[in-house]
């Protein structure tokens, strides 16, 4: 199971910060990632970290302005989300899985999601 919390409104170039929690620590040997869905879009990925070692992965429309980090003690990741602008609106989910190079940055990668949470960023 993952929890999710943090989402929200805000105006173009503000900030929110996302948190997903493991409690389980189902993940600790893999990865979390964020995704997001806007009404009418695929799910695109936003970004990930390996839990060992902590290297992150950033989709292309995020970086530089979103930040990824992980909480060993209490089993949490969280995204920073800087700049933001309104087509960054959209549900983001957090997702728990033990993907590969290949698979980290897409949803097959991914065997766990949560509930999602709304950001919707106006102009």
């Amino acid at each position: 199971q993952l929890i999710e919390s943090g989402g929200g409104s805000v105006q173009a170039g503000g900030s929110l910060r996302l948190s997903c929690t493991d409690p389980g620590r189902t993940f600790s040997t893999g990865g979390l990632g964020w995704f997001r869905q806007a009404p009418g879009k695929e799910r695109e990925f936003v970004a990930a970290v390996r839990w060992s070692g902590g290297t992150t992965y950033y989709g292309e429309s995020v970086k530089g302005r979103f930040f990824m980090s992980r909480d060993k003690v209490n089993s949490a990741v969280y995204l920073q989300m800087n700049s933001l602008k309104p087509e960054d609106t959209a549900v983001y989910y957090c997702a728990g899985g033990r993907p590969i190079t290949s698979t980290i940055t897409t949803t097959r990668g991914y065997t766990t999601w949560g509930q999602g949470t709304q950001v919707t960023v106006s102009s």
